[in-house]
């Protein structure tokens, strides 16, 4: 149920993501040329449209995963799994100020992580991204 809870909470944030990359990518003039050669639409969007779409989604996908390790805290209190976020909240309600600066960092030092590998990787698969 925990995980249910956090994957339901992100999934409809990737599926609108997902939906406007793929409307974006539509209306591009190589899809156009595709579609000339004689292409059909299915593949066109199978091999086209959709792994240039899923570049955005790929990089939320990254981002929001040193947030689920940071927003944790709420699914865990309500599930009462021990767990980061159950250590925070005992934290704050012991005002133990250190265990919470530690914690902080711990969150922070997640999402700089996966960032860097979020912005690494994307030029791993995205050739335009790479430097040259």
């Amino acid at each position: 149920m925990p995980c249910l809870t956090l994957t339901l909470a992100y999934l409809a944030q990737y599926s609108l993501i997902m939906r406007s990359s793929m409307l974006e990518e539509m209306g591009q003039e190589y899809l156009t040329t595709a579609r000339a050669k004689g292409l059909r639409d299915t593949v066109v969007r199978q091999r086209h449209v959709v792994p240039n779409a899923l570049l955005p989604a790929f990089t939320l996908i990254f981002l929001n995963f040193g947030f689920v390790i940071s927003g944790a805290v709420t699914v865990e209190y309500v599930f009462s799994w021990h767990g980061l976020g159950w250590l925070t909240q005992d934290a704050v309600s012991a005002l133990d100020y250190n265990l919470l600066q530690g914690l902080f960092l711990v969150f922070s030092a997640s999402v700089i992580l996966f960032n860097l590998i979020a912005d690494l990787s994307l030029g791993l698969l995205d050739p335009r991204v790479r430097e040259v």
